[in-house]
């Protein structure tokens, strides 16, 4: 019997429900001839630089990330092969009592604002809401702050956050980046782009089992759920069906049922790259066919 090809994949978060069709993926991995060890990450893992470094095989990143890394390292350059969500889960929460219709009246108003600074989407919405009366304090993670504070607004996940602030009691208003206009794509699989000119079947075979992964999770994700559970004990078992029952709108789509989950399109990644340059977190340009494959 011939032996199975061990491969590393590094996420960029604890186990949870954004990859989930991951963990459900290893019946698909072993079948593919491949065995697949999957590393967790937790706040700042550098996943775009392990990959960039040879430290692991393939990645969980952002399209963002590809982009800057590739301006950064173009000898070393990284291509995205898969992307889960096709609507960026990112978020402001804020607490619902205090009414905000949108984006624009929290950037209005004298809330505290939570964010890391470094966030593309932060910079963006400090552009397209310049005279922004908000206070941006720096995001320490948690909701504790949130829970104690009524005129606290912050981001995170809309499957995450949210559901773990209402566990705790609160009432919240959650606004996706993606409503403003800037939607890149995130949980995006990665892998180096001298993997695939050396072994391009081998980068096939790993989207074909992650995207059967995903569909398997879509329909049922109890036994990636338990897997998970059992590595991350901070998120309890309602938590979990609730953050997956939470993503699939995020993750299927008209689009998705007609070419298959994971989809990325030249039209979404020129006009990031537009948005990042107008940004000037890119200072070249780049064509969207050089950062990803279509499989």
């Amino acid at each position: 019997m011939k032996s199975l090809v061990a491969l590393l994949l590094a996420l960029n978060w604890k186990a949870e429900p954004q990859f989930g069709g991951f963990y459900a993926a290893g019946e698909h991995f072993q079948k593919a001839g491949l065995q697949v060890q999957i590393l967790e990450g937790g706040s700042g893992t550098p996943t775009v630089q392990m990959l960039v470094n040879g430290k692991t095989d393939y990645a969980i990143v952002s399209a963002e990330e590809i982009l800057i890394a590739n301006e950064r390292n173009p000898k070393n350059r990284v291509l995205a092969v898969f992307a889960v969500y096709q609507t960026n889960p990112q978020m402001i929460m804020c607490h619902a009592d205090k009414k905000f219709a949108s984006l624009r009246d929290v950037y209005a108003s004298t809330a505290t604002l939570a964010q890391q600074s470094g966030l593309t989407y932060a910079q963006y919405l400090k552009n397209k809401y310049p005279k922004s009366r908000v206070r941006v304090v720096p995001y320490l993670g948690g909701i504790t702050n949130f829970l104690a504070d009524p005129n606290f607004c912050q981001q995170g996940f809309i499957t995450s956050e949210p559901l773990a602030a209402e566990k705790a009691g609160a009432k919240v208003t959650p606004f996706l980046i993606a409503h403003e206009g800037f939607n890149p794509y995130t949980t995006v699989l990665a892998v180096r782009e001298d993997t695939w000119r050396k072994d391009p079947d081998q980068v096939k075979r790993v989207v074909r089992a992650v995207r059967a992964g995903w569909n398997d999770y879509l329909k049922n994700p109890q036994p990636a759920n338990q897997i998970m559970q059992g590595l991350n004990k901070s998120m309890d078992a309602e938590t979990f069906r609730k953050s997956a029952e939470a993503q699939i709108i995020l993750i299927r789509d008209n689009e998705t049922e007609k070419k298959g989950l994971g989809l990325m399109t030249a039209e979404r990644w020129t006009e990031l790259i537009r948005q990042l340059r107008e940004l000037k977190v890119l200072k070249k340009d780049v064509k969207a066919g050089d950062v990803f494959l279509s499989l």
